[in-house]
């Protein structure tokens, strides 16, 4: 049943372009708000990212740190650091499944920023150095160290990065119901007034074409998924997903067609998302099961998609989000 208080709460939307897609705040806010200081703010805080952490940017942060010397100390902006620095225990804790040095693999299928074209043949390219053999992240310091040459690519994690971002400008405008979201990564606090859950909707892993497969409640919780289908390079009618397995520097083969997450942060559901969905349904669920990781893998079974479910510590307490 809605408050006094609760009715005087009105929704507003508001979104915007960002890291090639856009982004989107709903939230509940009393009558007057003002919605375009909000709106600046929101924009701020997801280009600050961008400039920061983007390998399309040749001038951003995360550019210069690629460019930069071996074996030197290297200044980055703070939120770097912290990205960079979560990055690296992703991928300790996914034995590798994870790693941000995979750019020049990216870019070798056709993904990347060099706008590479895949004329018939499969590339042969070599799986990078791990990251966390050749970084070293100083936090406190603000500052990064390559024992060798890196082309770190930070697609896996930024973007959730990026929706956490969006959720802490609204608290420090004291908005406290609000669901955030960069494309399909998701942040939700508090519920609706009335008590209603924030529903968001999980796709159908469907080739071309966007198709809902069900809807996850969302309560202090953030939602992320990897997935095959929605890019993609095509050589001898052979699709090669665009998600890359470091450990082998080929795209995904595994038969998963996605993994969903769900963590109390986005910028932790997106790396673990791609981290699981490289270890594919045996690894994959072993290690979610492991850690606790509440995650939905998807695979593909010939014509048929087949679902396993892991409750990890928010499914299973029931606080944070249920399906």
């Amino acid at each position: 049943m809605k408050t006094s208080s609760e009715d005087a709460l009105q929704r507003y939307s508001l979104n915007g372009a960002t890291m090639g897609t856009r982004y989107t705040a709903i939230f509940y806010a009393p009558a007057g708000t003002d919605t375009a200081a909000i709106g600046r703010s929101l924009f701020a805080v997801v280009d600050k990212v961008d400039r920061q952490m983007s390998n399309w940017i040749p001038e951003s942060d995360l550019c210069r740190l690629n460019a930069a010397p071996d074996d030197s100390w290297i200044t980055v902006p703070a939120e770097l650091a912290q990205v960079l620095e979560a990055g690296l225990a992703v991928g300790r804790e996914s034995h590798g499944a994870f790693d941000m040095n995979v750019g020049a693999l990216v870019d070798a299928w056709g993904f990347g920023p060099s706008g590479r074209t895949l004329h018939g043949a499969v590339p042969q390219e070599q799986p990078a150095a791990r990251s966390i053999d050749t970084l070293e992240v100083d936090r406190i310091r603000r500052q990064v160290r390559k024992r060798r040459p890196v082309k770190l690519d930070l697609c896996g994690i930024a973007k959730g990065y990026g929706v956490d971002q969006l959720a802490y400008c609204l608290d420090r405008w004291n908005i406290t119901r609000y669901l955030v979201g960069i494309d399909g990564e998701m942040r939700a606090r508090g519920e609706k007034p009335g008590g209603e859950p924030w529903a968001v909707a999980v796709e159908q892993p469907t080739f071309g074409k966007r198709e809902v497969a069900g809807v996850m409640e969302l309560n202090d919780a953030a939602i992320a998924t990897s997935g095959d289908y929605r890019h993609w390079v095509e050589i001898d009618g052979k699709r090669y997903a665009h998600t890359i397995d470091p450990r082998s520097g080929q795209p995904l083969s595994n038969g998963l067609a996605a993994v969903t997450v769900l963590m109390p942060t986005c910028m932790l559901a997106d790396a673990w998302a791609t981290a699981l969905m490289v270890l594919g349904e045996k690894d994959g669920v072993a290690l979610a099961k492991e850690k606790g990781i509440d995650a939905l893998f998807v695979l593909r079974e010939g014509d048929q998609l087949r679902e396993v479910v892991v409750a990890g510590r928010l499914l299973s307490d029931d606080s944070g989000a249920a399906g």
